[in-house]
């Protein structure tokens, strides 16, 4: 069972949808595995649970 693993922002429900056909889409044709073989996981991670330079990406945000 291949896993695709995309982690970012807080995404809205179509925008899930659209990376999840997306994704499985494209794993098939280049692959050539079935699309039902493939799991895709999409980790949404929040500024405060970030760090970039030291520092939590919300504040570098502001």
């Amino acid at each position: 069972m291949p896993v695709i693993v995309f982690e970012g922002g807080r995404l809205s429900r179509e925008q899930k949808e659209e990376l999840i056909r997306g994704f499985t889409e494209v794993a098939h044709r280049v692959t050539g595995i079935p699309r039902e073989a493939f799991t895709v996981l999409l980790k949404e991670n929040e500024p405060d649970s970030v760090g970039m330079g030291g520092e939590p990406l919300s504040k570098r945000l502001r």
